[in-house]
């Protein structure tokens, strides 16, 4: 019944219905450039005594419509920078539809020179409700990928193994231009490992999204908007990297435009050669004896990547934009790790034996994704129906050798006979997305929104692993499965706001409905899982006196457990360290409350934030060891984690040629974990930073310098340890400022390591991971009619939260 309902409610709102009106557009370029101007002021005026009848803002594309009585007028266009133009009269007729075509401005040279120097700052914009990085402007990740950058972005972290946190914790909802996407593919650390940097355009960070997004993500959103232009005519941008250790690339990003069609393509190939690895001491206590095991791990993996992206814009009549858009990518990696165990008893002193073991993986990753948008403004920009509708398909085949040798404390081999194994590792998924949203302004400062969404997911895993038994290869029991998950979710919500200066007002209710069940095939297990949650947020904004704002936010959460965290498989690389999954995870549900102030100069910006989170059944991962000492990790859920704390972000320009903008996050983390045993539980104090710096030398040389910190931190069977890394990045403009030369440098002492201790009632752990060693890129991008992006506009302290 309920899902009845929701799919009657996406029909309904899929077909709004609207009048015939008299309306007019048109759109503003750039005289000299042939580019459009958003957020150009379009004034219409009565012919006969100027009066102001009716105004509003060009859109991106630089298009304007605006609704209008029959009459005749004169119009205005205003923008900063540019001369006024003053066009017409015109004539309307009722219910006619007039054009005025393209109306173009020319730059005031003197107001434009002096926009050009101060153009550079905003590699970061603050509003109260999202943070945005401009990753064009980071020096440091040109030559990167969406991995790198994320670990540059204010309030997110990223491990040294992908995982991405958001104000310290995990749960954060990762979406390509507003939309999860096939493009981060089944695991979200392996995607955004291979999408090039010089595919996206900016992040966006949302920490306590309204009820218009999917409540997934209990720490809130991270959008990734990738690059498309709109100009006239063709333009584009071209980069290839050369790197050390060895990496290279190019990409190209082009667009045409004509008329009422916009085409885009991208496509960018990617090698990258990643050299890391660790150490681990483990104590295992038995029978009173303390038995000893010392790992080393190296590793050297190989990835080779394309991704391919392209599509249009079709501009249909009257606000309306047809979108079309197909992605692809496919990666191959090939990747060698070595692991030696060195087993002791009692000390050190007393060696036993020597391990060596070899995983040679092979990897495909290939996916596929295709979207269609419509979007229908009716005559003013808040007025606005959307729909969308997008397919993905992704697979991921993984193949490894292993070869397991044994030897004496005096390194010749043992007795022992080597031990010949393989495995097979196929997943595929499948994602059907259908999304509508309505938008209706009740007047000139209140609107109401309505949206519906159904998400159709599956995936299959067939997990197989074998062992050579004298000629022939047998199963491994205990190891091989078919795990099945089927995932369906369908919402609505509703978004009321209205503005009483100084005060704006945003109340919304989302509903959401879960259908996911677990299947294992060849045990015949299954673990369906049904259940319907509400969604309130609220925020409440109040404009101050001297440039500042300050906002009251509340939205409620939900982070179901991913695919990989239900799948019971056995990981197998690593025989002493196993980590599976757990099919009877709860989804976790999270409260987030936040009080956020925003201040700005004219040169520069501070927004401190007080937040707190309560999350009902956390998930942790906890590590136990078997009487054979084999370590297990495997996430279970615990009772209630209380997160609080202060984030302060801030951007300063000291003198025309510096700019520095941060962020600092001191936050107190209490988890409760009791239901399985009082020593599960933890009460951590710990904070995190970054800092940059960018200094401008001749108008064409720039010089940048990245520093990140993560303090200590304490969890329910251990800690973590400091870790800091920088990062540092030159670049030259050349060619008539049409191309630029960067050399950046990342992690360039070699810190970026994971440092971890655990304890439990039988075992103690501490090791030490790094991923990928420190980089150094040189990178050469070439635009082809395009300016340098010089984008002055500042964040600004609007309610809106939209994408």
């Amino acid at each position: 019944m309920q899902k009845s309902i929701l799919l009657f409610l996406f029909a309904l709102l899929a077909c709004p219905v609207w009048s015939q009106q008299s309306t007019l557009l048109g759109r503003i370029l750039d005289e000299d450039a042939g580019r459009p101007l958003e957020f150009a002021a379009v004034s219409v005026l009565n012919a006969t005594d100027s009066t102001l009848i009716n105004g509003g803002i060009s859109d991106q594309d630089g298009t304007f419509f605006l609704t209008l009585s029959p009459g005749q007028y004169l119009v205005q266009v205003d923008y900063i920078a540019y001369t006024s133009l003053l066009a017409g009269p015109v004539r309307i007729a009722p219910g006619q539809t007039l054009d005025m075509g393209d109306l173009q401005i020319h730059p005031e040279a003197a107001l434009l020179s002096e926009i050009e120097v101060n153009a550079e700052k905003n590699q970061m914009q603050l509003t109260l409700d999202k943070k945005i990085y401009n990753v064009g402007k980071d020096i440091a990740n040109t030559g990167s990928t969406a991995a790198d950058i994320l670990d540059n972005v204010p309030s997110v972290t990223v491990d040294v193994e992908g995982n991405v946190s958001l104000r310290g914790s995990s749960g954060v909802r990762i979406l390509i231009d507003g939309r999860p996407s096939g493009l981060i593919g089944v695991g979200d650390s392996d995607g955004l490992r291979s999408l090039p940097s010089n595919m996206i355009d900016r992040i966006e960070v949302v920490t306590n999204p309204s009820a218009r997004y999917e409540a997934e993500g209990m720490a809130g959103i991270i959008n990734i908007v990738l690059k498309k232009e709109r100009q006239q005519g063709w333009n584009g941008s071209f980069e290839t990297t050369l790197g050390y250790p060895l990496e290279w690339g190019g990409a190209a990003n082009l667009n045409y435009r004509r008329s009422r069609i916009n085409l885009f393509a991208n496509y960018g190939i990617r090698y990258r050669t990643s050299l890391g690895g660790g150490t681990q001491y483990q104590e295992f206590y038995r029978n009173d004896s303390i038995f000893i095991n010392d790992q080393v791990r190296d590793h050297d993996r190989n990835s080779l990547s394309h991704n391919v992206r392209f599509g249009l814009d079709l501009f249909i009549g009257q606000g309306g934009t047809l979108t079309t858009a197909f992605n692809y990518r496919y990666s191959q990696d090939d990747n060698l790790t070595k692991l030696t165990y060195h087993d002791y008893l009692e000390d050190l002193q007393h060696p036993l034996l020597i391990t060596r073991r070899s995983d040679n993986e092979d990897e495909l990753e290939p996916t596929l994704e295709y979207a269609l948008n419509w979007k229908k403004t009716f005559g003013r920009d808040d007025h606005v129906w959307t729909a969308d509708a997008r397919y993905q398909d992704n697979a991921e085949h993984e193949r490894s050798d292993f070869l397991e040798q044994y030897f004496l404390p005096d390194g010749n081999q043992s007795s022992e006979p080597d031990k010949e194994q393989r495995s097979d590792n196929m997943e595929s998924e499948r994602n059907i997305i259908f999304q509508s949203d309505y938008q209706y302004p009740l007047s000139k400062t209140g609107k109401i929104e309505a949206g519906i969404r159904a998400g159709l997911r599956d995936i299959d895993n067939d997990f197989l692993v074998e062992e050579r038994m004298l000629e022939e290869w047998a199963p491994l029991v205990g190891f091989n499965n078919q795990f099945r998950y089927d995932e369906d979710i369908y919402a609505a919500y509703a978004i009321w706001g209205e503005q009483w200066k100084p005060v704006s007002v945003q109340a919304g209710l989302r509903y959401e409905y879960t259908d996911i069940s677990t299947e294992l095939v060849e045990t015949g297990e299954q673990n369906p899982r049904t259940y319907g949650e509400l969604f309130p947020s609220a925020h409440i904004s109040f404009q101050l006196p001297q440039d500042q704002s300050l906002q009251v936010s509340y939205s409620r959460r939900i982070n179901r457990p991913e695919f990989r965290s239900l799948n019971p498989f056995l990981t197998f690389s690593d025989v002493r360290n196993i980590w599976t999954g757990n099919p009877d995870l709860d989804p976790e549900l999270t409260n987030a409350f936040e009080v956020g102030h925003i201040k700005t100069w004219a040169k520069g910006s501070i927004s401190p934030v007080l937040f707190y989170r309560k999350t009902d059944h956390v998930i942790d991962r906890i590590r136990t060891v078997d009487a054979d000492g084999i370590s297990y990790i495997r996430p279970e859920n615990l009772d209630i984690q209380h997160d609080m704390g202060l984030e302060v972000t801030f951007s300063y320009e000291p003198f025309a040629i510096w700019r520095v903008n941060g962020n600092v996050n001191f936050f107190r983390s209490i988890t409760d974990g009791t239901n399985l045993g009082e020593e599960f539980t933890a009460d951590a104090y710990t904070w995190f930073g970054r800092l940059s710096s960018r200094v401008t030398l001749f108008q064409k040389v720039d010089l940048q310098i990245n520093y990140n910190y993560r303090a200590p931190r304490v969890t329910t069977q251990g800690k973590y340890l400091a870790m800091q890394h920088l990062d540092m990045g030159a670049s030259m403009d050349v060619l008539k400022n049409k191309g630029t030369v960067t050399l950046s440098g990342r992690d360039i002492f070699n810190t970026r390591r994971r440092i971890y201790e655990n304890r439990g009632e039988d075992f103690y752990t501490r090791g030490n991971f790094q991923w990928r060693r420190g980089s150094v890129n040189l990178t050469f991008a070439y635009r082809l009619n395009q300016q340098k992006t010089r984008d002055n506009k500042e964040g600004g302290t609007d309610g809106g939260d939209g994408f």
